[in-house]
């Protein structure tokens, strides 16, 4: 299936907005902080998952001073559940350190500064970028990867590519919420497994559905 064209790519997405007009990040978070270390647990974790154990973390830990503080044990005992959770500890409590260290206990501003913090990688640099200063970069998730490829917005065999791609394509206007409401509607509708196609708003111009026959 082709690409969609220009013209078809900004059709889509006034639709795409008219359902999701004000997206916003579903991890719970206090501040800058507490952000990032959100993002940082959210890889290969859903945001509910990451929101129930936050919920007690933050009340103990909610500062770069208190999550070091809290050591990397003790932080293990309460991100178990999530995926990853040992490497997970690791980075949260070095990226604190660095904070410290570097920063002053503040978060940076650019992403180039973020990419320097342990267990920040280009996807959370732009996503945290993105949520505390509503800065007009895409970050690329799991639901923004496979939505990309499966209604034909753009193809890459990575997130960064896919990226690039985004970057380059979708209007001004529509970067700094596209990201988010690519994720609502793939985390609710347009589902990895057993999409709700025949309840979905977009159905009329989707591409996807001549795959399937619907």
């Amino acid at each position: 299936m082709a690409l969609l064209k220009k013209e078809q790519l900004t059709f889509f997405l006034d639709r795409l907005f008219e359902l999701y007009p004000n997206p916003k990040c579903e991890l719970n978070y206090k501040n800058h902080f507490t952000l990032l270390v959100a993002i940082v647990l959210s890889a290969q974790s859903t945001d509910k998952g990451v929101n129930k154990v936050t919920d007690k973390l933050f009340e103990v830990a909610s500062t770069p001073q208190e999550m070091v503080s809290l050591g990397e044990e003790n932080l293990k005992s309460y991100i178990r559940s999530i995926n990853y959770f040992n490497n997970k500890a690791k980075s949260i409590i070095a990226l604190s350190q660095q904070l410290i260290t570097k920063y002053n206990g503040i978060v940076p501003n650019t992403v180039e500064e973020l990419l320097l913090l342990s267990g920040v990688g280009n996807k959370t640099a732009s996503v945290f970028m993105n949520v505390a200063y509503q800065a007009p970069l895409i970050g690329v998730d799991t639901h923004v990867f496979r939505l990309c490829h499966r209604l034909n917005i753009c193809k890459g065999k990575t997130p960064t590519e896919v990226q690039e791609k985004l970057h380059k394509i979708i209007p001004q206007k529509y970067k700094t919420d596209v990201a988010l409401a690519l994720i609502l509607h793939g985390r609710y509708t347009c589902t990895a497994k057993n999409p709700k196609c025949k309840i979905c708003p977009l159905i009329d111009i989707c591409t996807a559905k001549e795959k399937k026959g619907i």
